[in-house]
């Protein structure tokens, strides 16, 4: 099977794509590919690359697909070589190591352009992906939902579009309309042939499917929108991160809400919202979302804006940061990037520095906490630390908060039943044909109810918001 998007089968080959329990592939028995991975580190990819361990996470996002990484190959060079992205002696080094491990496939950590995914395909004789095809297999393998399943396929037909000319292997065996002469053979001027008009006709299928989904996902977006806009009257956090840093382990041991935490990366890609009990009364929604990661295909990030609303709408955003991993420093700035990306870059945002039950490396605490004030030091697997998080949440929570007590009529049940909409209800008490509510209420929530019912009464007078 080839790349597909949308159904249309936009490169024929023998090979399956990535296999693994997760493979949408129809075929009864799967074998799991065999895979060498291949970086080349330039100066302008040099400071991101992790110069203990340059394939890690290229091998981590390879198994996460299915694969079995059975080899690899790391160069310096200045700058990618235009037509096999590694030198020719390089190239044919890499056949060698695909030969003698009975590879089936390569998986590159950078982008490439369709005229070296060939060059490369003629010479090591198997199939070669990119990062950014890499990562979209691992998307369209995990989304559970329609709504990820449509931002998915967006994304794979944005990244196939430009691509779709190089794409087609066939072409080089169909003359233009020169028909067998030397023009029509090399493509000349004038030598429009089926061919062409066969690119033609997919690019139409591509366009009319994305027009498609585009006005799909856009009613989902609404609905989307609407859902978050409805919670504006309750205090809303996001926990945002690196993909496999614990954000789901965290939301799990702060609501219970039973999240996917198996060790892998982008083990989550829907977002979950739940209630955080916080004690006392008080109570704030916790949101899960999708993990970041290095070079994330930036139509993959467009394509799930509308899943981030959660983090673009939030009160706090709880950025978690896996303390225990080398790469901690460049993870923190790739998830910055993003969220600057997604116009988050200004948002309340506290660090959270998980994982510390595994983490001995106390300098390197020491430097995370310096260059992320605020933030905190917890285990959402051991609990260590939670406890001051919620301390903290709570306090962020009376900057746009109040405690008071209101007292209105008790016959006016729409006014108690919308005081207990837009505030969190601590104690009701009842004297003669007065009710009295121990409320913590947004300042601005309040103003609405004094200026819309006069009979509402505010007993401490401190608590009146400004006029």
């Amino acid at each position: 099977m080839g790349r597909r998007s949308g159904g249309l089968t936009l490169r024929r080959r023998k090979t399956t794509r990535l296999g693994g329990p997760h493979t949408t592939d129809s075929s009864p028995e799967r074998e799991q590919e065999q895979a060498v991975l291949v970086k080349l580190i330039t100066p302008a990819n040099a400071a991101e690359t992790d110069a203990r361990n340059p394939l890690g996470e290229l091998k981590a996002l390879a198994e996460a697909a299915g694969a079995q990484v059975v080899d690899g190959l790391i160069q310096k060079r200045t700058t990618p070589d235009g037509r096999r992205y590694r030198g020719k002696g390089k190239a044919e080094e890499l056949a060698a190591r695909v030969q003698a491990n009975e590879a089936n496939l390569v998986i590159f950590d950078d982008e490439l352009l369709p005229s070296q995914i060939r060059s490369l395909e003629k010479i090591t004789g198997c199939r070669v992906i990119d990062r950014s095809e890499l990562i979209l297999d691992i998307f369209a393998a995990r989304a559970q939902t329609h709504e990820a399943r449509l931002q998915v396929e967006i994304a794979q037909l944005e990244y196939t579009s430009p691509r779709l000319r190089g794409m087609w292997t066939h072409l080089e065996r169909i003359a233009g309309a020169g028909g067998a002469s030397s023009a029509g053979v090399v493509g000349g001027i004038g030598t429009r042939g089926p061919g062409e008009r066969q690119v033609e006709i997919d690019r139409r299928i591509v366009r009319d499917r994305l027009a498609l989904l585009r006005r799909e996902i856009e009613r989902i977006d609404q609905r989307k929108l609407r859902e978050v806009h409805s919670r504006s009257d309750q205090f809303t956090i996001s926990l945002v991160g690196y993909t496999n840093a614990g954000k789901s382990t965290l939301m799990n041991a702060l609501t219970g809400a039973g999240q996917d935490t198996r060790d892998m990366l982008f083990a989550t890609l829907d977002t979950r919202t739940a209630r955080w009990n916080l004690g006392g009364g008080s109570h704030v929604l916790l949101s899960d979302t999708v993990g970041f990661v290095r070079n994330l295909p930036h139509h993959l990030v467009a394509s799930f804006r509308a899943t981030l609303e959660e983090a673009l709408h939030a009160d706090l955003l709880c950025h978690v940061v896996d303390a225990s991993v080398r790469g901690a420093v460049r993870q923190m700035e790739v998830v910055k990037g993003v969220l600057a990306e997604l116009g988050c870059a200004d948002k309340p945002t506290l660090t959270v520095l998980n994982k510390i039950d595994r983490s001995s490396d106390e300098a390197l605490l020491d430097v995370l906490s310096r260059k992320s004030e605020p933030s905190l030091a917890v285990s959402a697997r051991t609990g260590e630390g939670l406890e001051r998080l919620a301390e903290y949440v709570s306090a962020a929570m009376q900057t746009k908060a109040v405690r008071l007590t209101l007292r209105a009529d008790a016959g006016d049940g729409r006014l108690i039943t919308l005081v207990g909409q837009l505030a969190d209800v601590h104690d009701r008490t009842f004297v003669d044909d007065r009710v009295g509510m121990d409320v913590t209420i947004d300042r601005a929530k309040l103003g609405q109810l004094r200026a819309r019912y006069e009979t509402l009464e505010i007993v401490d007078p401190k608590a009146r918001p400004e006029d």
